[in-house]
């Protein structure tokens, strides 16, 4: 059964909700006063809930946040700082053979408030002009092609064609709330923050996968605000500070940190994990990364089982591949507690329950799929960095 998503603001919630009658819950986004504060899963009866149940199931599951958040509103309190002047921005969508993803991903960012940013789409390894067509139809975006394929190598691309200081970044299958962009730059005033990423939510959820996908394995980190300062966490456990879907980098980390490892990410053979190492890269540095959960953006997960199987293989091949460069390239060897701490504290847990066939066990197939993942992700590192080599020899 599918689920409605709705977008809702606290101190202007509709008198009842009525969505089609297929849909017998709903998750809500929650917001006070613009600022996302929580998500409700709201029940439905052929399409309907009151108002008295929908203000009770919403202000039940914000919680402490909702008073928090008011209490900041009414002392005129932010947490981020005295407001600063907004910086300049280039915003950059990389994508391949994607064109109605990437034509949704270009009508949100059109929302966002004109302050001067500049638009990229950088195209990878295009097999046809399609995503050139569309991009012909938005004068205000420069069109970019690469050839090395993967999604590193196409933000590289992005960071090296940028005329603006920040850098934004978000997927051809995102699409950014209006105030996506602002709510990024904002977390820029300390010169430690290297990297802002943003709260993701799901688009929709018509299908049993999408439903999964959600429930396994969300983008969204949360509505804290957090910082992550690598000089007083641990630079190695990454999957708290959020994804390269919605994230905003200082261009100059070109030189402090260094480029994407182009050898990870998707469209290579590590499928993934490249957004988890510069993540680590920064931290290790002793430079922090804000996640900002006012950075909204809505995601369109896969809608088949077989994608959402293949995207958790890949999540295990990146995660694997990652830690593998990790140990072989940066020496950091206690990458093998990382690995073990995942097996022993989730992924033989969730087996056991699967086979006990569990209320709410992850399916079977899934958990193979992403053990399969995990088993291939150390060759899949070395694979990639020999494709990688030959590619960049043969153009030169």
């Amino acid at each position: 059964m599918a689920t409605a998503i709705l977008d809702l603001e606290m101190s202007k919630l509709p008198p009842e909700i009525r969505v089609e009658e297929r849909y017998s819950k709903a998750l809500v986004l929650i917001r006070l006063h613009g600022k996302p504060i929580g998500q409700a899963l709201l029940s439905l009866v052929g399409g309907h809930a009151d108002g008295s149940q929908l203000r009770e199931t919403l202000m039940n599951a914000a919680g402490e946040n909702l008073w928090k958040n008011w209490l900041y509103d009414t002392l005129a309190w932010d947490e981020r700082g005295p407001v600063q002047a907004m910086p300049l921005a280039t915003v950059a969508v990389c994508t391949r053979d994607r064109p109605e993803d990437l034509r949704r991903c270009l009508d949100a960012l059109m929302q966002n408030p004109d302050e001067g940013q500049e638009y990229l789409v950088i195209d990878n390894c295009p097999s046809t002009d399609a995503t050139k067509e569309v991009v012909k139809n938005y004068p205000q975006v420069r069109y970019v092609r690469e050839d090395v394929p993967g999604s590193s190598a196409a933000r590289n691309r992005a960071l090296r064609e940028a005329k603006h200081e920040f850098v934004a970044f978000t997927d051809d299958d995102a699409a950014p709330d209006p105030n996506w962009l602002r709510s990024l730059l904002l977390n820029f005033s300390d010169p430690r923050v290297m990297c802002v990423t943003g709260l993701v939510m799901p688009l929709e959820l018509e299908t049993e996968a999408q439903e999964w996908f959600e429930w396994y394995s969300p983008h969204g980190r949360g509505f804290e605000r957090r910082v992550f300062d690598g000089a007083q966490c641990n630079p190695l456990i990454v999957h708290l500070v959020g994804v390269s879907a919605s994230m905003a980098v200082r261009k100059s980390l070109i030189d402090y940190i260094g480029l994407f490892d182009e050898a990870l990410g998707a469209g290579t053979p590590t499928v993934g994990g490249e957004d988890c190492e510069l993540f680590a890269r920064i931290l290790r540095a002793g430079y922090c990364i804000v996640y900002e959960p006012r950075a909204l953006s809505w995601h369109r997960h896969r809608r088949t089982w077989e994608e959402l199987r293949k995207t958790l293989q890949g999540y295990g091949i990146g995660v694997y591949a990652f830690w593998t460069r990790l140990f072989v390239i940066n020496r950091e060897f206690s990458v093998p507690l990382l690995a073990w701490g995942w097996l022993r504290y989730k992924q033989i847990p969730e087996l056991i329950a699967s086979l006990r066939k569990q209320p709410d066990a992850v399916p079977r197939d899934l958990l193979w799929a992403q053990f399969r993942g995990c088993f291939s992700g150390p060759m899949a590192y070395f694979a990639s960095r020999k494709l990688l080599q030959k590619i960049k020899g043969s153009n030169e």
